[in-house]
């Protein structure tokens, strides 16, 4: 049986190839794809979603959330991301339609429906979850998993202590990491792992077909930042999320009580990861800490090789 997903997400070149790879599963049935501000502003975000699906032939229901964060102003990633959000491939505009409902509301309304449970996939900031949980609460029954990008047991990569994703918003990480409901984080941990080569770019684009060819482009921007920072290869973070769902074998995981720093000076949007057991708490979150490298290229040349 497929595991029903609700894909929220800001994207981003990550966060595309991720929703590509969830369309593509035989795993996954996406019921709907929500949008916020967070690499860029949620207008270029939604705009991002809408030509990436419309591009690679997949229609669904599209809704638009937050475009700022619960309690702070919106902080984006135009040096990753390019000004667009989605800089590198050349796509055309898209007419598909998105809901007249906030993204929240949709969500609520699919789980209201649900007669099974559904994972919310989360691979940008936290703030329509954090708002969806904190807003109806009711809905938490229904919700088997939260599978995010964000956080690192170890550091960050926006600031010395702090994950981007959680950084943006971490009031909303903190409502979602205390809402009983367990949590898979993929984060830096694991995602510095999931590295991608030129080779590997250049083996999906010798697939010769015009959605592998454009993700290759997609890798070949997302390279430029990661190689200035130091990086030989590209972590390819999102995606992580959706390979753990489709197969979890290939990822190394432990069990973790996980909190979220939300007024630390040097520490905002921290997760930290009760290593220890000094904070005495039932572990909240599968942490994921390592990948089989190979295995998860694969995954993705596979899923993309079914676009045209």
């Amino acid at each position: 049986m497929k595991r029903k997903v609700i894909f929220d997400c800001d994207p981003g070149h990550d966060d595309a190839i991720a929703l590509l790879m969830a369309f593509a599963s035989t795993r996954l049935d996406i019921l709907a794809v929500t949008v916020t501000g967070g690499n860029q502003t949620l207008a270029k975000t939604l705009n991002n979603a809408k030509r990436v699906l419309s591009f690679a032939g997949v229609e669904c229901l599209i809704a638009a959330g937050c475009d700022k964060p619960l309690f702070r102003e919106l902080e984006v990633a135009p040096e990753v991301h390019g000004d667009s959000g989605l800089d590198g491939p050349v796509l055309p505009e898209s007419n598909l339609p998105v809901d007249d409902r906030h993204a929240v509301e949709v969500m609520r309304d699919l789980l209201d429906q649900a007669t099974e449970p559904i994972t919310l996939v989360a691979t940008g900031p936290l703030t329509n979850v954090g708002l969806l949980l904190s807003t109806y609460p009711h809905v938490k029954s229904k919700i088997d998993l939260i599978a995010i990008m964000g956080g690192s047991v170890v550091g960050g990569n926006w600031t010395p202590g702090a994950e981007f994703n959680i950084m943006v918003d971490p009031e909303a990480a903190h409502i979602v990491f205390h809402s009983g409901i367990h949590i898979a984080m993929a984060g830096l941990d694991v995602t510095h792992r999931a590295m991608v080569t030129k080779q590997d770019t250049e083996r999906i684009r010798s697939l010769n077909k015009k959605v592998p060819v454009m993700v290759a482009e997609l890798l070949d921007f997302f390279a430029l930042f990661h190689h200035t920072m130091g990086f030989d290869a590209t972590p390819l973070h999102d995606p992580v999320t959706i390979a753990y769902l489709i197969d979890p074998s290939i990822i190394t995981t432990k069990e973790y009580y996980v909190d979220i720093d939300v007024d630390g000076e040097f520490t905002l949007g921290a997760t930290v990861a009760d290593q220890l057991g000094s904070m005495n708490q039932p572990a909240n979150t599968t942490v994921m800490l390592d990948i089989d490298r190979e295995k998860f290229v694969d995954m993705i040349v596979d899923l993309v090789n079914t676009y045209e």
